[in-house]
């Protein structure tokens, strides 16, 4: 490392954000980048640890001490040319990503990590500003022909290294966008969507070719696929959204937070007016879910001018501090307090929501919750218990249900013929990414079920090595801790 002693010396910085009430009034992100001498400092931080366990602590197996290395050293295109050799959206991951490999810093375990997230995203925007990331189409092509089915981040990224190994790809997307959930369910605040569009136009002139309002099994048939192309590649992510059956789920004012977020997304990008979204404006929300969706919807609420918000979590409050039995360098499950927590909202945990109340008309005016206690017995399921004389009524105009989703739509794999799992998960092993059907394959949440952006631009980098193999008969495209150096 270049400074031995940085750790010793530095202490971590994170990005400030601007004020609550500057941030509110619109959707723009809202950090504020730090000085290029304080992220020298951050970089410097890394210590010469012997074994790096944020290698396996990041899905991607980024070569994180290489690359905060060379920050520290200020050889920024160097820390970019070593960023992209094993993660082709470092934009994306820098913003989004929770980060697991900070919780496996050996830093971290008895101060504050090294702020790797932050590194990772200033790389890549000071690569783009300086014009490093240019497009490299492939000097040969092949005669294969490859579908890609999602523009999520694990369709973006199979499709880029398939069109690396020569291939000519197509990516189907059925919304009007490309960027699946990057763009109709991370709200600007956290993504402003021109950071989508400026690697797909990177992605474009490489060779790969985008067909937007192209619904698969709808008004394309999965016929066409199947004679038109050599291989296909299903990256439609988990979509099947959790409902919550209770009396009244059917309410007006009951909604889906993917709903509220893709309208609200589509109201940004001004594709639709104000007055066709699902507003919060002047209401009393209660957001049910404590993950990042339901965070997510705190903040669009907030930014609609809600009267008030409020976050119910059926799980305990967990602890501020990493739990005992989750020790390092494992994923701790604890009290994460975000962005838009901060910004306003009530925070209620161990509750269960039994009934929602409406009017005459059939409007949302309340709900009835009952607090929980969860009974933990060595080997067996915890166990959900109600406690006796909790039960309590709640004024509210609407309701966000913020549950998660529950695996991916059947459709496609019934029309081509696929076996799914007991999640309903398309069945394709990390062995090959194969499903039953030679010649497709699936990879991201669609495959493995609801997970994070790390993990699907790595399975959409995995898969394509597979699929590359099963047309060539082998591969030159990389897999994780096979990274050479390649361009950006």
């Amino acid at each position: 490392m270049g400074k031995i002693t940085g750790f010793l010396e530095y202490e971590r910085v994170d990005e400030p954000y601007i004020t609550v009430e500057k941030r509110l009034e619109n959707y723009k992100e809202f950090t504020i980048p730090l000085e290029e001498k304080k992220l020298k400092d951050q970089g410097a931080r890394c210590m010469d640890c012997g074994i790096p366990f944020c290698h396996s602590g990041c899905p991607l197996g980024n070569l994180i001490p290489d690359f905060n290395d060379k920050v520290y050293k200020g050889r920024w295109k160097e820390a970019a040319q070593i960023l992209h050799s094993t993660n082709n959206f470092p934009e994306f991951t820098g913003r989004l990503c929770p980060a697991p490999c900070e919780e496996a810093c050996v830093l971290g375990i008895n101060e504050d990590p090294v702020s790797i997230e932050n590194i990772e995203k200033n790389i890549v925007e000071k690569a783009f500003e300086e014009g490093w990331i240019t497009a490299h189409p492939p000097k040969t092509r092949t005669d294969k022909k490859v579908a890609v089915i999602g523009s999520g981040p694990a369709g973006l990224a199979a499709a880029q290294q398939l069109n690396r190994a020569g291939h000519l790809v197509t990516v189907f997307e059925r919304d009007a966008k490309v960027g699946g959930l990057l763009r109709y369910g991370i709200p600007d605040f956290k993504l402003e969507k021109q950071i989508i569009d400026r690697r797909v136009a990177v992605l474009e002139e490489e060779g790969i070719q985008f067909t937007t309002n192209a619904h698969v099994g709808q008004n394309i048939s999965v016929e066409t696929i199947k004679a038109d192309f050599d291989a296909v590649v299903l990256c439609g992510g988990a979509t099947e959204r959790r409902g919550i059956p209770i009396k009244g789920n059917h309410l007006k004012g009951v909604h889906q937070a993917m709903d509220f977020l893709k309208l609200n997304n589509q109201h940004v990008d001004g594709l639709i007016d104000f007055d066709a979204i699902l507003s919060a404006k002047d209401k009393n929300v209660i957001v049910i879910g404590g993950g990042d969706t339901g965070s997510d919807c705190i903040g669009t609420s907030n930014r609609h001018g809600a009267k008030s918000v409020t976050n119910f979590e059926i799980l305990n409050k967990p602890s501020v501090g990493r739990p005992a039995h989750q020790p390092w360098p494992y994923w701790p499950m604890r009290l994460k307090t975000t962005s838009s927590h901060q910004e306003g909202v009530e925070r209620f945990f161990s509750v269960s929501t039994k009934e929602f109340l409406g009017d005459k008309n059939g409007n949302l005016i309340g709900l009835k919750t009952v607090e929980v206690e969860w009974i933990f017995k060595e080997g067996q399921r915890p166990e959900l218990r109600e406690l006796p004389n909790s039960e309590k009524q709640w004024e509210c105009d609407m309701v966000l249900l913020a549950l998660g989703f529950t695996g991916s739509e059947k459709t496609l794999a019934e029309q081509f013929g696929l076996e799914m799992d007991f999640r309903t998960n398309i069945k394709a092993t990390t062995t090959d990414y194969a499903t039953n059907v030679p010649g497709i394959f699936s990879a991201g949440d669609m495959r493995r079920g609801q997970s994070l952006i790390v993990w699907a631009i790595s399975e959409g980098r995995q898969a394509a090595y597979h699929v590359d193999t099963y047309l060539m008969g082998t591969s030159n495209l990389p897999l994780k801790d096979d990274n050479d150096l390649p361009r950006i």
